[in-house]
């Protein structure tokens, strides 16, 4: 299955998910440029190695990625999911909470592998923050999905809770099953999902709660 929108428009022009999208897009460019060795110094540099943590590289790290298919794809999942999201929190506080989730999740997954010296990098924690907080905000929602079967490709709406809720299950999943596990370069950081996720599924709760009680107040 590969998303492809969801069924919701935006109220606002996603100023934000605009820029993030831009500069993840600027930073591998600049990744493209690089020669092997240069590149190794800079992944060093600026992205988040797990048994020397520092919140300044959990953010950093947050820009960079491992390839094509890395980038387009937590860009493609950013832009579908992060415009309503944006659009429910307001342009800054939108931008706090992506770099919030962003920041957590990284730490979650440097909890799950505290001695690697694999640095550490990618949007995908930020990115699922942003999901999780899609997940509590708008569950009745639809993505509109495509589906391949073998030379056979349909596009379906399937419900946003069950969508995103597979998602997490296959990253808790597979975070589970690499507990213990050495990790490699290029491995993916499943506990930065599910951290990241459940970053922003908890703000979200907490986001609805103060605008049920501020509806209240209004009657």
């Amino acid at each position: 299955m590969f998303p492809v929108s969801d069924v919701i428009p935006s109220r606002t022009t996603p100023f934000v998910t605009i820029g993030l999208i831009a500069l993840n897009a600027l930073t591998f460019f600049v990744e493209l440029l690089l020669d092997e060795h240069e590149l190794q110094q800079f992944v060093e540099a600026f992205g988040l190695v797990p048994a020397s943590f520092s919140w300044t590289a959990a953010l950093t790290s947050q820009f960079l990625h491992a390839g094509w298919v890395h980038v387009i794809g937590n860009m493609l999942y950013l832009w579908i999911f992060g415009d309503n999201v944006e659009d429910r929190l307001g342009h800054a506080r939108y931008l706090l909470f992506y770099l919030f989730c962003g920041a957590v999740a990284a730490l979650g997954q440097t909890l799950t592998h505290p001695a690697s010296t694999v640095p550490m990098i990618g949007a995908s924690g930020a990115v699922a923050g942003v999901m999780g907080a899609y997940f509590v905000f708008y569950p009745h929602s639809r993505v509109l999905t495509a589906v391949f079967l073998v030379f056979f490709l349909d596009l379906v709406e399937i419900p946003a809770i069950y969508f995103l809720g597979v998602w997490l299950l296959m990253q808790l999943f597979n975070g589970v099953g690499s507990i213990g596990a050495e990790t490699a370069a290029g491995a993916v950081a499943f506990w930065a999902h599910v951290v990241g996720f459940a970053a922003g599924g908890a703000f979200g709760g907490l986001q609805r709660l103060v605008e049920h009680k501020h509806h209240r107040w209004e009657h």
